[in-house]
């Protein structure tokens, strides 16, 4: 089989007749290691016989697959862990301290200009001028 003229990663005829094989022999770890899942387009295995072909497109196609679902679900177990983490980690902020008993109560602090008008008005209370 002439190599596809677009792909120079593409199988030889006999390595694809050896995919072949092992895969019959039902040996897919040995087939993975020999180079099915490599990345050659699929057009490749056209020169071999039609149940062949068959055979070894169906395999990778299944591979593809499963190898898409774990991918997608090791995402989903990632993000759900980290979103686990991060809602235990909102769990753990420390609550914010009670006043002391003599203390004054904490007021929130004033825009700076809302602090100038009221340090006017209670100058002009005070008698002075603003």
């Amino acid at each position: 089989m002439p190599q596809h003229p677009t792909d120079a990663n593409a199988p030889s005829p006999d390595t694809l007749e050896r995919l072949v094989a092992l895969l019959r022999d039902d040996d897919v770890d040995a087939a993975i290691d020999a180079g099915l899942m490599d990345g050659w387009p699929d057009v490749c295995a056209d020169a071999l016989e039609a149940d062949a072909r068959a055979v070894l497109l169906a395999t990778r196609s299944r591979l593809r697959t499963a190898w898409d679902a774990r991918a997608r679900f090791e995402a989903r177990n990632a993000r759900l862990a980290r979103r686990a983490e991060e809602r235990e980690a909102a769990r753990r902020i420390p609550a914010p301290a009670a006043p002391a008993a003599d203390a004054a109560p904490a007021r929130p602090a004033l825009p700076s200009n809302a602090a100038a008008i009221l340090a006017r008005a209670k100058a002009r209370a005070a008698g002075g001028t603003p």
